[in-house]
């Protein structure tokens, strides 16, 4: 077939068909381009700066969580450490009791040996572990006088009690044991995803840091004008409680109907009750805000430092009010209210797994320990978008 072709003059192209010279060239770019692919994969491979985003604050959300779980871990662990304490102390005291009954048995065989009251196997019998077992032979009971039984079941009653505290000792120890492995296991979990989240940053560029900032930046904005108008909403809301309340007493002023001195009356205590609590959470937030700036550091309840529900836990602890460790106790620890009925001292809860919290100031706004990296700051309650704000509680 060849030998039908045609030769064309060098450097002229048809349909599309490069010459021999320039095909060779155009093989060699492409060999070159290839090279220079496989030399770098890296750049295709690159995740976006959105991802990286993205990727970043589910580290930090996961580490939170696995802060919590360290929280609750380490609460439990406290608990059982106390409690082994007690027990090991009552095993002390109780051993300390049997070896005292164990002597004064001694003594009354030694006594009964000397006179020759019995015959040398009582001694064996009043110094046995067991002397439960020869109750049944009467000889032996008919000789012992009544302190002497009186010995005996004091010696009986504190060996079994003693058994059963040292074997509630050891199962204690073994629950702490295994709450320690947990708590490790917890703690290498967050500083995994504190270390991972570290990783990923740090590989960024000076402009790709520059452009996350400015997404961060843009975040924030939108949490501001969803803070103001949450802010607008209540206002409204307080303005419209408040003339309602101004209308009743003047309907109480003229006499008007007694149902309406029943719902004053109510009002009055529902106002009253109000008062108690703004007073309560006017301290709380005095606390909180007096935190703004400390680093958050997971596991931390201050005072240098604060994780989200150790920094709500000490806020409310200022106020009287003595709150749970962890978010997931401290969701339960209160009255669930709307957003829309928030008031300044209420918890505001965030996520499906409730493992994060601050404390609300009013205005759409909240002081909180955001995650690691970062400082107790005030801000919108709308700071990680609508969606991840779960349910607000009143604790007091």
């Amino acid at each position: 077939m060849a030998s039908h072709r045609k030769s064309r003059p060098a450097g002229t192209r048809v349909a599309g068909i490069r010459t021999p010279g320039l095909a060779t060239a155009a093989l060699t770019s492409v060999a070159l381009l290839s090279q220079t692919a496989n030399a770098s994969p890296s750049t295709d491979d690159k995740p976006s700066l959105e991802e990286v985003e993205k990727k970043v604050d589910d580290l930090y959300r996961q580490a939170e969580t696995a802060t919590e779980k360290y929280n609750a871990v380490k609460e439990k662990t406290t608990k059982q450490r106390k409690q082994v304490d007690t027990l090991l102390d009552d095993v002390a005291k109780r051993t300390q009791k049997l070896n005292d009954a164990r002597e004064e048995l001694g003594s009354f065989a030694a006594a009964q040996y000397r006179t020759g009251a019995s015959a040398p196997d009582t001694a064996t019998f009043l110094l046995a572990d067991s002397p439960q077992d020869y109750f049944d032979q009467t000889q032996l009971m008919s000789r012992m006088t009544g302190r002497q039984k009186e010995a005996v079941d004091d010696y009986i009653t504190e060996q079994s009690a003693t058994m059963k505290k040292r074997k509630e000792a050891t199962e204690s120890l073994r629950t702490l044991n295994e709450s320690q492995t947990d708590l490790r296991t917890a703690k290498s979990t967050v500083q995994k995803k504190l270390s991972d989240a570290r990783n990923l940053l740090s590989q960024l560029t000076a402009e790709e840091k520059a452009r996350l900032a400015a997404i961060e930046r843009k975040r924030q904005e939108e949490a501001a004008r969803k803070a103001a108008e949450l802010a607008e909403q209540q206002a409204a809301e307080e303005q419209r409680r408040k003339e309602a309340a101004e209308a009743a007493a003047e309907q109480q002023e003229s006499g008007s109907s007694g149902s309406t001195e029943t719902s004053t009356g109510s009002t009055g205590s529902e106002s009253t009750a109000d008062s108690s609590y703004a007073a309560k959470a006017e301290k709380a937030i005095a606390f909180a805000r007096a935190q703004i700036g400390k680093p958050y550091v997971w596991g931390a309840t201050g005072p240098d430092s604060y994780d989200c529900s150790g920094l709500t836990q000490a806020a409310w602890n200022a106020a009287g009010i003595s709150l749970p460790r962890t978010t997931y106790d401290q969701v339960n620890a209160g009255t669930t209210v709307s957003l829309a009925n928030a008031l300044p001292g209420d918890l505001v809860f965030f996520y499906d797994d409730v493992t994060h919290v601050g404390i609300y100031i009013g205005n759409g706004m909240m002081i909180h320990a955001p995650k690691p990296g970062t400082y107790v700051r005030e801000e919108s309650v709308y700071y990680d978008g609508e969606g991840s704000i779960h349910s607000v509680v009143r604790p007091a």
